[in-house]
């Protein structure tokens, strides 16, 4: 079962459903059972296409060094079964318990680490991680590592402001794009946020990147009241948003999960929720979240009690 079930009320609602990260919650989720092959796959899809999964505006190398640096001791702080960092005069010794691998190295010495700075820190998690400019009027994306993205991909977003990055969203901009602002310029360094969005898919597969949709969609083929909760997915992405404390950059984080429908509903409250969200997605949103072909079959599958 996934960690989080992303249905708070019985409709669907456009909002940013965001909280504050308690203590009991962690910046950086290990799903242990996945880790070592989500991280193999984002290595194998760096060799495969490096520059449309890792890239950076000029100028960022202080930002991304500060994300290192705040972020590695959290990890090991939280994690301590997984990580350790150890930092004397000036030199970092990090150790990935899960890989078995170490790293030795001298944040702001490039030549210290085998990739750029944010890309070495994406490999060691299954989050993608992205930063954003808080300095700068409306936020501009200027960084990234992304490799399970879900129908986007970096190179269309960098460099543009956050509610740019959004106009794809239906109604997230006019509906959303204040509070959104306003939460961004409130954001304080130590207390970072979280929220959950959801979709629905037809393939397990993490990354979703637009020229990959030839390669999969022909699985949208044949979904029957019988057989949806098996072959339509519940694709979440846990995202969080901290502001780091020296550069004022903004990182957000997606750790994307997904199982099988069926795997999700087998709680009665659970399903009944589930149809009751899924019938009231508007149009828009349904096409959005790739909803509208499985729409019907699905709702045949959770109505009829799995």
């Amino acid at each position: 079962m996934l960690p989080y079930f992303p249905f708070e009320q019985d409709t669907f609602a456009l909002s940013l459903g965001v909280h504050a990260l308690r203590q009991d919650e962690h910046l950086i989720e290990v799903d242990a059972p996945h880790y070592a092959e989500e991280v193999a796959l984002k290595a194998r899809l760096l060799a495969a296409g490096h520059g449309a999964r890792s890239q950076a505006m000029p100028g960022t190398e202080p930002l991304q060094w500060e994300t290192v640096t705040v972020l590695l001791p959290v990890m090991a702080r939280q994690a301590p079964e997984h990580f350790a960092l150890e930092v004397e005069d000036g030199r970092w010794r990090w150790r990935n318990l899960l890989l078995g691998t170490e790293t030795r190295f001298t944040p702001e010495d490039a030549a210290s680490l085998p990739q750029a700075p944010l890309e070495w820190l994406g490999r060691q998690v299954q989050e993608d991680l992205l930063l954003l400019d808080g300095t700068r009027e409306g936020f501009p994306l200027v960084a990234g590592l992304l490799c399970f993205p879900s129908g986007w991909h970096l190179g269309e977003k960098l460099g543009k402001s956050l509610l740019d990055v959004h106009v794809p969203v239906p109604g997230f901009n006019a509906k959303l794009g204040p509070s959104t602002l306003k939460l961004m310029e409130g954001l304080k360094a130590g207390r970072s946020v979280t929220r959950c969005n959801w979709a629905i898919t037809v393939t397990e597969r993490l990354d979703l990147e637009p020229w990959t949709f030839p390669e999969w969609t022909h699985l949208y083929e044949g979904i029957t009241p019988e057989n949806a909760g098996e072959r339509c997915f519940l694709r979440l992405e846990r995202q969080t948003l901290t502001r780091m404390p020296r550069t004022g950059a903004i990182l957000f984080t997606i750790h994307t999960y997904r199982a099988p429908v069926a795997d999700e509903v087998k709680d009665s409250a659970r399903r009944q929720r589930f149809a009751r969200v899924l019938r009231s997605v508007p149009a828009d949103s349904a096409a959005y979240k790739r909803i509208t072909p499985v729409r019907e079959p699905l709702l045949a599958f959770l109505e009829a009690g799995g």
